[in-house]
């Protein structure tokens, strides 16, 4: 096991952040339960019924549960890491706490930031104002671009996902300020007022940059247009979940050839790029966004690219900038009242530049070697349980069978931290906030796009040691857990095993099962995008995930509006199958030992499957509720609990559910995959 700290570097911060944040009792806490309410009428308001009354949603939080508490006390680590980095200006040039104090402080100096104004901004401002005909546009957005400045489409370098041994250019639909393509295209109500609020939040981030309010208006017609017109092409969300039907490699000729009206060649040469092929991940965007950079002339282009910029770097500006994003997107959009502190917004931004550094010191304070071997042995018990369950499936055929276990046998496992630490190889100045997140912004760009032509850095992370998530790479074939999650009350050393493999093994297992969802499942034990099912078992697999759609569909969290069964797919099954999965793992896990006793007058089975409820819990605005309903691939919290439940003869056993209440669901209907 590597340790989590180079010699070299000098971590004396004397932290003691965990006497400082309060901590959750250990395994189930009954003050968290509601048992007025039968747990086989509604698992989600029994286990978490008296949570949900004695908490409330803080006023600068759009949803606020079980991750977002997590997430606080890690950020009250990490506040005091920056808040003692940053009050020391004698670290070594180009240290660790050098680089982190000085980024902390730069965004954390109110007065400088105000007084600058938007002269760091005016340069952007100027090279746009430079477009003086469409035939430029490749040219100038390959500098915008280049640094991590949006503007009608992306570009990004990853594995290829038929080749996974080598790097591939993917060019990504984009181009929308609003959250999603149905903003702009539906004409209900709600999206209707949307829109021109958005309209007005365009107008006054113009006005505050220095428009005439009447040009402003004007203008912010223009980009409403162009974004509607851009969304008009994109592809849905449910679509965009086909690896299949994403993966168009082209030649930069073909593309070319494929695509007139937007100079690729120049494009690709302004961001430094030499490559032989990409990927045109959705062909009929890019056709149509060829046809605006040919029609859409220059002046409109100008305006465009302009509000992109101020909207993408309002959090960098004076106040006022910062204050009017919020009031639209935090306050409109998600329903927030009241904007986070700037420190926590600064610690925020810190933690996304300047990740593994920052994590360098909180693995140090938060995550002992103790918790990453007992986190990995329950990692081996769930790939177990997982290969005990495919080799028993009555659905599946033996050659499909064969090949799902190599795949699970050849999962790659990253736990905590990096083996190897990030370096990030731009300047940190103590006087410049602006300054530092564009170098730093550009420094990522330009570490993307070395990859072509190199291996596969397989020790990279694509989060964060800190970060409260997990995920699941098809192309690496990996599961990934960093620190962040790997506290109460996802897993605690202090707690019952029965309540960590509810709550982490869940969380373990539903990685796992990423692996073999209807997109994952497309992928094989390399990593490439490649068929290893027979007709026979895709059938019957297709056959089990139509029901969770079904399923799915069937959820109407808010009035009106209903869970989308087909955009959700992939994580329900995850829910679904990581839940077994991880009770499997956890009666393995009492083979040979007593059957622990009751405690607080639970059955292990029992806490077991209250702290799975445990870690979805949450308040959430109907606002944001209503965004993610049409932008997010999980389902809400209450349905990620009742809905794989539902369908588990394990929990009907545990807790004595009975045919006809809402907890059992009735076998016809019932999703059984893994």
């Amino acid at each position: 096991m590597a340790t989590p700290l180079r010699a070299s570097l000098c971590l004396c911060l004397g932290l003691a952040a965990f006497s400082l944040v309060a901590q959750p009792k250990p395994g189930v806490d009954p003050a968290n339960l509601d048992t007025t309410v039968k747990p086989c009428d509604d698992f989600y308001a029994y286990a978490n019924g008296g949570w949900l009354k004695s908490h409330s949603l803080p006023a600068d939080k759009s949803r606020y549960g079980t991750m977002e508490e997590l997430s606080e006390r890690n950020r009250a680590i990490l506040k005091q890491i920056l808040e003692e980095t940053s009050a020391k200006t004698a670290w070594t040039k180009g240290s660790v706490q050098q680089k982190l104090g000085d980024f902390y402080a730069s965004g954390m100096n109110e007065a400088a930031i105000e007084k600058r104004g938007l002269t760091p901004l005016k340069p952007v401002l100027a090279t746009i104002e430079g477009l003086k005909d469409a035939k430029q546009l490749p040219l100038l957005l390959a500098k915008l671009h280049n640094q991590g400045l949006p503007g009608g489409f992306g570009f990004f370098v990853r594995q290829d996902a038929k080749e996974s041994t080598r790097y591939l250019g993917y060019l990504n639909q984009g181009g929308t300020g609003l959250p999603d393509r149905d903003y702009y295209l539906k004409d209900d109500a709600r999206s209707r007022d949307i829109r021109a609020k958005y309209e007005a939040h365009i107008a006054k981030m113009l006005e505050l940059a220095g428009d005439a309010p009447s040009l402003a208006q004007a203008r912010a017609k223009v980009v409403l247009d162009l974004e509607t017109r851009m969304a008009q092409a994109q592809w849905t969300r449910v679509e965009m979940r086909d690896p299949q039907r994403t993966y168009n490699k082209r030649t930069l000729d073909k593309l070319v050839s494929e695509v007139p009206g937007f100079d690729w060649k120049s494009y690709f040469q302004a961001r430094g790029v030499k490559q032989a092929d990409l990927n045109l991940t959705q062909p009929s965007f890019f056709h149509a966004f060829g046809k605006l950079a040919a029609e859409v002339p220059a002046p409109q282009w100008r305006t465009y690219l302009r509000w992109q910029a101020l909207s993408a770097t309002a959090n960098l500006l004076p106040k006022a900038f910062g204050e009017e994003s919020f009031a639209f997107h935090g306050k409109i959009l998600n329903g927030t009242p009241e904007r986070e502190p700037r420190a926590k917004r600064i610690e925020a931004t810190t933690d996304g530049m300047l990740g593994e550094a920052l994590g360098q010191l909180y693995v140090k304070t938060a995550f002992p070697p103790e918790s990453k071997k007992r986190v990995l042995d329950m990692v081996e018990n769930l790939r177990v349980a997982l290969r005990e369950r495919i080799a028993n499936l009555d659905w599946m055929g033996a050659d499909t069978k064969q090949q799902a276990l190599k795949k699970l046998n050849a999962f790659g496992v990253k736990i905590g931290y990096p083996d190897k630490w990030k370096t990030y190889a731009f300047e940190v100045r103590r006087d410049d906030y602006f300054g530092n997140v564009r170098r730093a912004a550009a420094f990522r760009i330009q570490e993307n796009l070395k990859k072509l032509g190199h291996p596969i850095d397989r020790t990279e992370w694509g989060m964060t040691p800190p970060t409260v998530n997990a995920y699941y790479s098809p192309t690496m074939n990996e599961i990934v857990f960093p620190a962040g999650i790997l506290q109460p009350p996802f897993f605690d050393p202090k707690a019952d095993d029965a309540v960590n493999y509810g709550a982490l093994g869940f969380v373990i297992g539903h990685e796992m099962t990423h692996g073999f969802d209807d997109s994952g499942s497309q992928f094989d034990a390399e990593g490439n995008l490649k068929n290893w099912w027979t007709d026979a078992d895709k059938k019957a697999y297709a056959s089990r995930t139509d029901l969770v759609v079904k399923q799915y569909d069937a959820y109407e969290p808010i009035k009106g509006e209903h869970v989308n069964g087909k955009l959700t797919l992939g994580e329900n099954i995850a829910d679904i199958g990581g839940l077994k999965i991880a009770f499997a793992a956890y009666q393995n896990s009492l083979k040979g030992k007593a059957v622990p006793a009751p405690i607080d007058g639970f059955t292990g089975p029992q806490r077991f499957f209250l702290g799975a409820a445990t870690v979805w819990r949450n308040h959430i605005r109907e606002a944001a509720l209503s965004v993610r309903l049409k932008t997010d691939p999980h389902s809400p919290g209450r349905e990620r609990v009742n809905g794989p439940l539902s369908n588990l003869p394990e929990f009907y056993e545990a807790f004595g559910c009975a045919d006809g209440q809402a907890m059992k669901r009735d076998a016809k209907v019932r999703p059984a995959i893994w």
